[in-house]
């Protein structure tokens, strides 16, 4: 099998699990965080779950993309960045930055299949910007697609770490309860740290011009848009005093 084959398969393979997996998380909660549930095997401690889990697309992509022949070029470098900006915390700050109960573990089977999305996701985008991008070239720069990509990755990024840092801090303020968040983005969505996410990898798909960057806004969207609905059903049901006119994920549609 030569390198562009297994490159295509996985790609192919990707966006055919997006569609299994938006269709699964429909019907089923994933048994982790406000809706971890028994029954689905072993469990270890949450901090480590998170590092185990989310470490492969910082690593992994890191590996891929040294790798080829394009690394060291202007876009390609700085595209690499944008992405470590994100998986580096996502990794190795973030689980040490969230509250969590003292013992609290989580499931096994969540975090190996998220580890091992996140690998195939690492290879992806780390392969594809140093081994086949060749329109990213200097003159990409002031491409719109870039431009606009860019915007949109950082907008994302502020609102998803800002509303993760509000969440943080609601916890702190009461902790081992749940309360009802509000301001900045809480005033439109219940989840706008998962909406900042999507925004954000929609940016990096658009400055990248990419179907590994597709690919993954596709997967990110059928993970957490059924959660999101999730989580805004419990809200709604947990609290009585919930905001009717907040949306889920998408302000003033879904």
């Amino acid at each position: 099998m030569t390198d562009d084959t297994l490159f295509n398969g996985v790609l192919l393979a990707v966006f055919a699990s997006a569609l299994a997996t938006v269709l699964l998380l429909s019907w089923v909660n994933a048994p982790y965080g406000r809706h971890q549930s028994s029954g689905w095997g072993p469990t270890i401690p949450v901090r480590l779950g998170w590092v185990l889990m989310e470490s492969p697309a910082s690593l992994v992509f890191f590996y891929f993309y040294f790798t080829g022949q394009q690394a060291f070029q202007l876009v390609p470098l700085l595209l690499m960045v944008v992405w470590q900006l994100h998986y580096m915390h996502r990794s190795f700050i973030y689980p040490f930055q969230i509250r969590v109960k003292p013992g609290a573990r989580t499931t096994m089977l969540v975090i190996a299949l998220g580890s091992f999305y996140c690998g195939i996701n690492g290879y992806l985008n780390g392969t594809y910007l140093s081994h086949y991008a060749n329109h990213l070239t200097v003159d990409w720069l002031t491409d719109p697609r870039f431009i606009l990509g860019v915007m949109l990755f950082g907008f994302g990024y502020y609102l998803n770490k800002r509303s993760d840092r509000m969440l943080r801090e609601l916890r702190e303020q009461n902790p081992g309860a749940y309360q009802i968040p509000r301001g900045f983005g809480f005033n439109w969505v219940s989840m706008p740290n998962y909406l900042g996410e999507i925004i954000t990898w929609s940016g990096f798909a658009l400055a990248s011009w990419s179907l590994a960057g597709l690919s993954f806004v596709l997967f990110t969207m059928a993970n957490l848009v059924p959660r999101a609905l999730a989580n805004h059903r419990w809200y709604r049901e947990t609290f009585s005093d919930y905001p009717r006119d907040r949306k889920a994920i998408i302000p003033y549609i879904l």
